[in-house]
């Protein structure tokens, strides 16, 4: 039976449609907005694993080439390893219905979402949230939803529910948010330094277009929600639970007394160690798994309880307190700008290179090919927590960081047209213990200055985190990474003293308030002035010059018509002046030429040359001339390329002239005016008329 539930958001029909395709699945949906359509389905075994103490979920996110009448690129032909968009936009599906899952629910379970169609109007990234949450409702899998997801923009000032990508070109909010009909459970986006108070009323006003959408769920749910499925509840063999308790308790409590992170984490582990020497190897062995989850919700319960009830952290400081942050700037000989930023034993090398336009990053994507000049890539390699990890590329997670990494700094970048050069930022983590996607912010902002970037000013970034017990509630800035393990929220913001131009949040428990979110920004703002204050003091301003190992790039404006005499016959021309003078030249349509090399001479020669070629001739102007022919009635000189004039022996000096190769010779290089450009087209240049200027200056 094919049902289907419609209402219309934001102008524009939302429909889900279950019943129609992917019947073997647990759960499936079509969710259409206008003509953007993808197909959510949600499947899980039906025996739970019994191995691991995690919930195995798996999202993947797949856009279809065919989805905007396109053939996929490359030998294959086929879709292949997913974009960053696409993992970008698996994310934003993952971290909303993630801690929506009952804690004993171990079932392997998958949520596949296909962008089947696209009108390149509608981004397709919330619909997956939408369809994600609905198939899940709809199937027997546990699931405690409905959510639904959102985009927010802000046009003149105005909020706009769902913009579509021309909107976004002059929006200046890109807010993505998935919530219960209660609360908010995520976030992602930029700004363009947005307000707090704007941000909370941004959330506000895309909430409320939540809670429609969940109405449209819940009348599907009606007609179509199957039963969930039983989960058995743990065999937790008799006082066991106060067994540990009782051992470990005391033990955890000493050892959160221990500033240092490793040390700490030594101190934990040994307690584990003797809770397993003392329940005795054979009851260890059984119930290993269920011994550490218990052993995990004591320590969880005195961490959270010693920032409750004595308002003290894991590393001894307040509730508001940042770390130590110490920044270095030029830490990097060679790189055209470098900065290594320190924030407690969080510590990322931030590196910009500067390319030119044939090192932008092309884009293939559903609404259309692009281009990207500025990137930012963020490496977290299992040394910066002491682990040893295998490098298989970026993960996920590292994309989805150095993505927010990059979102951060756009806003305070310079203008194409005013620096012309394609920026690529990497962020090293070199130690990790909470927030390196925020410390990313930071050394990224100070080597963009570094390395001489006009950036409007500085971007700093924190993360905020929360400890709520009922009605005790505790916000936490610049949290650990233990603190984002065993707390609720993580609440990453980064900006200007201006406003906000990033942030991302994900949490843990079932919702949060928009009294806890204003809170958790106003301590944010604060703390980002404060760490504001000591990247000025290391570099207040960028440098005057970019770094002598940059390219040195120069820009004209040519004729569109003359852009083929430039670029000359299957290349020849521009080939030549590139072989003489080393330099890199690339040519747009719209006729700008940018000429890039790191030895500012050659590049300043090329620039000559690209000019020369399409110059015009002008009567009265002076040019340099390369004798060409020699005759007895003058010489021809090539004054601009492909252009030669007679320098008739009476104009060769300002005296008479008995043979022309008593003046010039062969390839002797000539200053002369153009004085004439006769009916045939033919120009006249004139030797003594450069002698006769020269004279009267003197």
């Amino acid at each position: 039976m094919i049902i289907k539930k419609e209402k219309e958001i934001g102008g524009r029909l939302l429909s889900i449609e279950t019943g129609r395709v992917a019947r073997q699945a647990n759960g499936a949906v079509l969710v259409r907005y206008a003509d953007t359509m993808i197909l959510a389905v949600a499947v899980c075994e039906k025996e739970p694993r019994e191995d691991i103490d995690f919930f195995p979920l798996s999202v993947e996110y797949q856009e279809k080439t065919y989805a905007a009448g396109k053939i996929p690129g490359g030998f294959f032909k086929r879709e292949g390893r997913p974009s960053a968009k696409e993992i970008l936009s698996a994310r934003l599906i993952d971290r909303p219905v993630r801690p929506l899952f009952p804690d004993n629910f171990k079932n392997e379970t998958q949520v596949v979402v296909y962008v089947l169609s696209s009108d390149q109007q509608n981004d397709a990234d919330v619909l997956g949230g939408i369809g994600a949450s609905a198939a899940l409702c709809i199937s027997d899998i546990p699931f405690l939803g409905p959510i639904a997801s959102v985009r927010v923009g802000m046009i003149n000032g105005e909020f706009v529910i769902n913009p579509t990508f021309p909107q976004l070109e002059e929006s200046r909010l890109n807010l993505v948010l998935s919530g219960s009909y209660d609360s908010i459970i995520m976030v992602e986006g930029q700004s363009n330094e947005l307000g707090e108070a704007d941000m909370v009323a941004a959330l506000k006003f895309g909430h409320q277009y939540i809670r429609e959408i969940i109405d449209l769920q819940r009348e599907l749910i009606a007609e179509c929600g199957l039963p969930k499925m039983e989960i058995p509840e743990p065999q937790i063999p008799e006082g066991l639970e106060e067994k540990i308790d009782r051992f470990c308790a005391p033990r955890i409590r000493e050892a959160n007394q221990i500033a240092e992170k490793k040390a700490r984490r030594e101190a934990v582990s040994l307690i584990k160690d003797e809770l397993m020497e003392m329940l005795g190897e054979e009851l260890a062995e059984e119930k290993a798994i269920l011994i550490k989850e218990i052993f995990e919700k004591v320590e969880k319960r005195e961490v959270r309880a010693m920032v409750l009830n004595e308002g003290k952290r894991l590393d001894g400081r307040g509730l508001d307190d940042i770390r130590e942050i110490t920044c270095e700037v030029g830490f990097l000989p060679r790189a055209h700008g470098s900065a290594l930023f320190t924030r407690g034993q969080t510590q990322s090398l931030g590196a910009a290179t500067l390319g030119t336009k044939i090192d932008e990053q092309i884009i293939d994507a559903l609404e259309g090919d692009s281009t990207k000049s500025y990137m930012l890539h963020y490496n977290f390699p299992g040394f910066s927590v002491g682990e040893v990890k295998f490098f298989r590329g970026p993960s996920r997670r590292e994309i989805g960081h150095g993505d927010l990494a990059e979102r951060s700094l756009m806003p305070v970048l310079p203008a194409e047209e005013n620096f012309p050069y394609t920026i690529r930022i990497v962020s090293e983590i070199l130690e990790s213990n909470g927030s390196s996607s925020m410390a990313s912010v930071c050394s990224g902002s100070l080597s963009l200055m570094d390395a001489g970037v006009p950036v409007k000013c500085h971007v700093a970034g924190i993360a905020m985190g929360l400890i709520k017990e009922d009605s005790q509630v505790c916000v936490l800035t610049d949290i650990l990474g233990d603190e984002d393990h065993l707390g609720d929220m993580d609440f990453k913001v980064a900006g200007t003293r201006q406003g906000i131009t990033a942030f991302q949040m994900d949490i843990k428990i079932s919702g949060l308030t928009f009294e806890i979110m204003a809170e958790a920004l106003e301590k944010a703002r604060r703390a980002r002035h404060k760490i504001l204050d000591i990247m000025e003091k290391t570099i207040e301003r960028p440098r005057a010059d970019i770094s002598p190992y940059a390219p040195r790039i120069l820009t004209l404006m040519i004729p569109v018509d003359k852009i083929g005499a430039v670029i000359g016959p299957g290349g020849k021309v521009i080939r030549g002046i590139i072989e003489q003078t080393g330099a890199k030249i690339d040519i747009d349509d719209s006729g700008l030429v940018i000429v890039a090399s790191a030895d500012v001479t050659a590049a300043e020669k090329a620039k000559y040359m690209v000019q020369a070629l399409v110059e015009e001739p002008e009567v009265g102007k002076q040019y340099r001339g390369v004798v060409k022919r020699i005759m007895d009635f003058g010489a021809f000189a090539e004054f601009l390329p492909g252009k030669e004039g007679l320098i008739h022996i009476s104009e060769l000096d300002d005296k008479r002239v008995g043979k022309v190769t008593d003046v010039v010779k062969l390839g002797d290089a000539v200053d002369v005016v153009l004085i004439k450009i006769d009916r045939e087209g033919r120009y006249n240049l004139s030797r003594k008329e450069v002698l006769l200027r020269s004279q009267k200056q003197g």
